[in-house]
C-alpha cells in the first residue's frame, strides 16, 4: 500500500474527511499533539470514549456509515467509528484505511443472539493507520464505559503496536476470535455490507424497537 500512500489521504464518499465536522473533530482531538503516532493515539481514544458502541443502531445507507454520522448521532458500531477514527486521521494528513474481518463474538445480548442466530459478526471494522513507515491496526469500538461494565480488557492503542480484540476476557472466558480477514480498503465496501448483511442477518431490523445501553445493563447486573 506504500506505493499508493496518497490514495489513503483522499476523503471517500462515506470515509468523508473532508467533511466540516469531521476537520474540527480532528483538529480539536489532536490540538497540541507533535507528530503522527502521538497525533494518531489521541484521535483513537477521542473516537474510542467519545462515543458509546451501539450496534442496535445499524444505518446500513452510504450516509449512515459515515464518520460525520458518528460525529450527528453521538454513538457509532465497529462500521461507523472505524470510518469516523480513518476519516479523522487522513483529516490531519495521516494515511489510514478502513479494515474488516469477521469475528466469533462471545459477548453479545440474548436479544443480539436471538435475531441474529449466529455468533459470527460479519464485516467486523477497523482501522489501519500508517504511522512512522508501518501500518498500524487500531480497533476504536468498544467505549471504556462498556468494557468497564462487562468486564473486560479495554484495547488501548500506542501507535506501534496492532491493537485488536483480546481473545479473552478479565476473568479468562472467551471473548473474541478472529475468524475470517476480508482486507483493507480505502473506503468502506458499503454494497458489499449491505448484501451480506441482508444474507446472513434478516431479522436485524427489529433491533429498531430495543436499546443496546438497556440490555447491557440489565445483563451486567444478573452476571
Amino acid at each position: 500500500m506504500q506505493d499508493h500512500i496518497e490514495h489513503y489521504l483522499a476523503p471517500g464518499r462515506i470515509v468523508d474527511s473532508d467533511h466540516p465536522a469531521v476537520q474540527a473533530f480532528a483538529a480539536a482531538a489532536v490540538a497540541g499533539k507533535l507528530g503522527d503516532r502521538e497525533k494518531a493515539v489521541a484521535l483513537y481514544y477521542a473516537v474510542r470514549d467519545g462515543f458509546r458502541y451501539d450496534p442496535y443502531s445499524v444505518d446500513l445507507e452510504d450516509a449512515g456509515l459515515t464518520g460525520s454520522g458518528v460525529l450527528s448521532k453521538g454513538h457509532g458500531w465497529c462500521v461507523t467509528k472505524a470510518a469516523l477514527l480513518t476519516a479523522a486521521c487522513r483529516a490531519v494528513g495521516i494515511p489510514a484505511t478502513v479494515g474488516y474481518a469477521d469475528v466469533k463474538n462471545h459477548l453479545s445480548t440474548e436479544r443480539m443472539r436471538q435475531l441474529l442466530e449466529t455468533e459470527v459478526f460479519y464485516w467486523h471494522g477497523y482501522s489501519s493507520i500508517y504511522i512512522d513507515g508501518q501500518w498500524v491496526k487500531a480497533t476504536p469500538a468498544f467505549n471504556l464505559e462498556l468494557c468497564t461494565r462487562f468486564k473486560l480488557l479495554p484495547l488501548e492503542f500506542d501507535g506501534t503496536q496492532d491493537s485488536l480484540y483480546h481473545p479473552f476476557d478479565m476473568a479468562g472466558n472467551q471473548h473474541m476470535e478472529y475468524v475470517n480477514h476480508r482486507g483493507e480498503f480505502a473506503d468502506v465496501p458499503a454494497a458489499s455490507i449491505r448484501e451480506d448483511f441482508a444474507r446472513y442477518y434478516p431479522k436485524m431490523t427489529q433491533f429498531k424497537s430495543a436499546s443496546f445501553e438497556q440490555d447491557t445493563a440489565q445483563e451486567a447486573r444478573k452476571s
